[in-house]
């Protein structure tokens, strides 16, 4: 892990945080990339924002989930490969999940004020973004107050609201239940609720899993976003609001988006694509069959061709 010191060069970090990622040189594909040689620090005046860095180009922000041990490198870990042949990509790790410093407030309003910290420090002025659930919800509530500083988005699932289907979805119901009494068992059915293929669910990834979300800075920080309390306030607290969610302001967003979404999602089912690939001006909807909510993971392959072939195509003269 490289030390926190000053920024000397728009968008690099200095001295020993600089990682050259290596090319292999049959068929251009990029070796390995692991969790430590992708590793960096940023020193923010809140504290240390960490992230993962691999590829060389334009640079690409990709944006976490939320859950129980979720991190930045576990949700694109696999796909990183794929897309730093091409992009310079920055995968940053929230506060209050475990890795950065924690910020004081709450986990949703300090994920979107430390985009603004982290683009800042590095001298980013505009990138594209991928965020995953939580993060599509950071990522298009960052290019609704930034017009100019995201060129284009890639959400998958998360963003819009139910039309059809109850809400919150039967994910969201498990990860309240697993916030508000944590237990293996709970920490497994939720698990099963976020794909398709069950058989995905692994004891390495629940062991994983589990010894994050069982962290007691972790655990306080999901409650604040998941507990049943907590969920409570937010729904009275927007019942009685008058500002609009940023699902009635999408019609403002001025980035080309692709939305992506498993066409069996339960956690934001797929009629939630509906407000956003409607009022989204310059929206495209790409839904992804025998699919859960990790479209990333679970669709791999088919979901990072969909989201290379949105991002390095041409704008129209």
């Amino acid at each position: 892990m490289a030390s926190p010191g000053g920024h000397h060069h728009p968008g690099r970090p200095t001295g020993s945080q600089v990682h050259r990622t290596p090319r292999s040189t049959e068929a251009g594909m990029m070796t390995a990339l692991s969790h430590d040689s992708t590793l960096r620090e940023l020193a923010t005046d809140e504290g240390v924002l960490r992230y993962h860095e691999a590829g060389d180009g334009p640079p690409l922000l990709l944006l976490h989930g939320s859950g129980p041990g979720v991190t930045g490198w576990r949700n694109y870990r696999h796909n990183l490969g794929a897309f730093a042949e091409h992009f310079r990509c920055l995968v940053l790790e929230f506060p209050g999940f475990g890795v950065s410093d924690p910020a004081a407030g709450h986990p949703m309003a300090t994920a979107a004020s430390s985009v603004t910290r982290f683009l800042d420090g590095l001298g980013l002025q505009q990138v594209d973004i991928i965020g995953n659930s939580m993060g599509g919800i950071v990522g298009t509530q960052f290019a609704l107050a930034h017009p100019g500083r995201v060129r284009r988005l890639v959400t998958i699932g998360g963003i819009g609201r139910n039309l059809f289907s109850p809400g919150p979805g039967e994910g969201i119901g498990l990860l309240s239940e697993f916030t508000d009494a944590p237990s293996r068992e709970g920490l497994v059915r939720w698990l099963n609720s976020m794909v398709y293929d069950r058989s995905l669910v692994t004891e390495e990834l629940i062991e994983e899993r589990w010894a994050q979300a069982t962290d007691p800075d972790t655990l306080a920080s999901a409650r604040l976003m998941y507990g049943s309390k907590a969920f409570a306030a937010r729904s009275a607290a927007a019942a009685a609001s008058d500002e609009a969610p940023y699902w009635a302001l999408l019609h403002r967003l001025r980035a080309k988006t692709l939305l992506t979404w498993g066409r069996d999602d339960r956690v934001s089912p797929v009629d939630m694509s509906i407000v956003p690939m409607r009022t989204i001006p310059d929206a495209e909807l790409h839904v992804f069959p025998d699919c859960g909510h990790w479209v990333m993971i679970e669709q791999k392959a088919a979901w990072e061709s969909a989201v290379l072939a949105f991002l390095t195509r041409k704008d129209a003269a």
